[in-house]
């Protein structure tokens, strides 16, 4: 089983989706989500609407992608070398020649760090954007969407392509189970024949997909539905620990199942051919073009990922033939696509990882782990275009100007989304916790 630097396998990663998770029904959770959202209150207004985040697991080598050093001496400059981009004065890799074309409507930020070279840490503190410790779990950026943006009817607010390393990575942590986000099951085809056909059937979310041979008149039975939902359900409503009936809930959870969106999004054969070569016929082309149309369906926040990114050994073998290609012509044309459909103003595309790799090259062509300095793309949503914040020294090993952290990131993201990232809410103790406890938003970022 292949393992990770760290020893973490794919089986070690946390799978926990939503619905049916320690005893709650898919009602159930609607209806905890709906008691949160009563007690929000009117919120500021944002310029975006959703999320998608791309997830490159293993901490990709920032220092070779978004912010090489061409100066520096030979045993950190590494091989590639930097090209023009769309946006003036902004310069990535030689084999990023897709993103160069649209980095004007993206922008690089060059002057992130913390101080956590351990993956499962620095997952935690780059996706909920708080750092971790040891007696609280922090929910994840798509929980707190979750939590704190209506959903559209439907549709589940918070869905994910894939599984991140650590239990508390990607999940919801002190907000509760309700706020999970709801995991695709499945691969979708990456066959190039006409149409694609057979996609449509081959992508699922987990607790939100009818069951192969049951059919929607047999859902309507409310006896059924019990059944097949929650077979404790008798005992909760027997106990009643929640407000009212759940009877309004069962109608939403029957919205969800009933609804087309859903279904509809991974039908990517309805997409022309073209488009979905655009993306390129891989499961990492075909997850991005279904988070699309995910988000299209009213989905809030949605997680694509690509893994492999952890390269002690050979990095520029493995980023030039196997991970650049794939990134490249990914978040090239979900940005280009988004841009093409006008879903770009209100759409947050964020590309990340948990570090940056060392600044020297290691013995075996590689570079190890060195969050101190690192770079992540943001494109969508207000942020603006055309544009490289910050900058690192010649060796990069530290930022040189405008330094921030991931916590000062998320909370740009969330001011984008019009929430107050200094906004409190509360854990199941009681206790306020503000949204982002040190992150401050970065005006500059903002277009």
């Amino acid at each position: 089983m292949a393992r990770d630097c760290e020893g973490f396998s794919r089986r070690d990663f946390i799978k926990v989706g939503s619905a049916g998770l320690l005893g709650l029904s898919l009602p159930q959770l609607l209806q905890l989500e709906s008691q949160a959202q009563a007690s929000n209150g009117p919120r500021p207004r944002g310029r975006a609407t959703s999320v998608i985040m791309i997830w490159l697991a293993g901490g990709p080598a920032t220092i070779d992608m978004w912010d090489l050093r061409p100066n520096a001496p030979e045993n950190i400059r590494g091989e590639f070398r930097e090209i023009n981009t769309s946006a003036d004065g902004v310069r990535i890799s030689e084999h990023l020649p897709q993103m160069a074309r649209v980095m004007d409507r993206a922008t690089v930020v060059r002057s992130l760090a913390h101080t956590i070279p351990s993956h499962g840490p620095a997952t935690v503190f780059m996706t909920t954007g708080n750092l971790p410790r040891p007696t609280l779990q922090y929910p994840a950026m798509g929980s707190l969407v979750t939590r704190l943006l209506p959903a559209a009817p439907g549709v589940p607010p918070y869905v994910s392509f894939t599984e991140l390393r650590n239990g508390s990575a990607g999940q919801a942590g002190y907000l509760g189970t309700a706020y999970n986000p709801f995991i695709v099951e499945g691969a979708p085809d990456t066959r190039a024949g006409a149409g694609g056909a057979g996609t449509a059937a081959s992508l699922r979310v987990r607790g939100i997909t009818l069951p192969t041979g049951f059919t929607l008149e047999q859902l309507e039975n409310r006896d059924r539905l019990l059944r097949n939902f929650d077979e404790g359900m008798a005992d909760i409503d027997r106990n009643a620990d929640l407000v009212g009936g759940l009877d309004a809930f069962h109608q939403q959870a029957l919205e969800i199942l009933r609804s087309d969106k859903t279904r509809n999004a991974f039908a990517l054969d309805m997409e022309p051919l073209s488009v979905r070569q655009r993306y390129g016929m891989t499961p990492f082309g075909q997850g991005a073009l279904a988070a699309r149309r995910l988000i299209e369906a009213g989905v809030r926040f949605t997680t694509v990922s690509l893994g492999g990114w952890d390269t002690h050994g050979q990095n520029f073998v493995n980023l030039r033939t196997r991970l650049l290609p794939q990134l490249d012509q990914v978040l090239s044309a979900l940005i280009g696509d988004l841009g093409d459909r006008g879903m770009l103003e209100n759409t947050i595309v964020y590309c990340a990882g948990e570090f940056n790799r060392t600044p020297r090259i290691n013995n075996n062509a590689g570079r190890d782990h060195w969050a101190r300095s690192m770079a992540v793309v943001l494109a969508g949503g207000g942020f603006r275009a055309g544009y490289a914040h910050g900058t690192t020294d010649t060796n990069g090993m530290q930022p040189a100007n405008d330094p921030c952290t991931p916590d000062d990131v998320c909370a740009t993201i969330f001011q984008q989304l019009g929430i107050d990232p200094h906004m409190e809410l509360q854990t199941p103790t009681g206790r306020p916790m503000q949204l982002f406890r040190e992150g401050r938003a970065i005006a500059r970022l903002i277009g």
